[in-house]
């Protein structure tokens, strides 16, 4: 076994089929974290009703549905090309945080589940934001020797 310190950062790795299996790793879970939020721009793009219902159940503008699209659709984009991983990992992070009390509805099991699982992905995208975007990001390619 190799140098566990190493082989939790694969950056920092030579080459080598572990440093390869992790970054394609690091690049699936972005892509599909990414489409996670892409989805949810297109959701509420073609049916806002119910997150705006969401949104005036807690005393919210039904407005703020749009901006809540359009950071959904800039952040996911940039989670799937890997720009700026590391900070818009720890902004989505923050807004599953913050989105999740829409959800926290005890009575509601369906609604309980999507308030555990905003908690989940935000747990995600901290590894995310710890660990970084990957050999396969944008990021990547603008560090010195990469």
């Amino acid at each position: 076994m190799g140098n566990p310190a190493t082989f939790s950062r694969p950056e920092a790795t030579t080459p080598g089929p572990r440093a390869a299996y992790a970054d394609a790793a690091v690049l699936l879970g972005r892509i599909l974290l990414g489409l996670l939020f892409l989805g949810g721009a297109l959701q509420k793009t073609g049916d806002p009703g119910p997150a705006m219902l969401l949104l005036a159940e807690r005393g919210l503008p039904e407005s703020l549905v749009w901006p809540a699209t359009a950071f959904n659709l800039v952040t996911g984009l940039a989670l799937v090309v890997g720009w700026r991983v590391r900070v818009v990992a720890l902004l989505l992070a923050a807004y599953c945080a913050a989105t999740s009390i829409f959800h926290l509805k005890p009575e509601d099991p369906w609604q309980m589940t999507i308030f555990v699982k905003n908690w989940a992905i935000a747990g995600g995208l901290l590894a995310l934001y710890a660990h970084g975007g990957g050999r396969f990001a944008l990021d990547a390619r603008a560090r010195p020797g990469r």
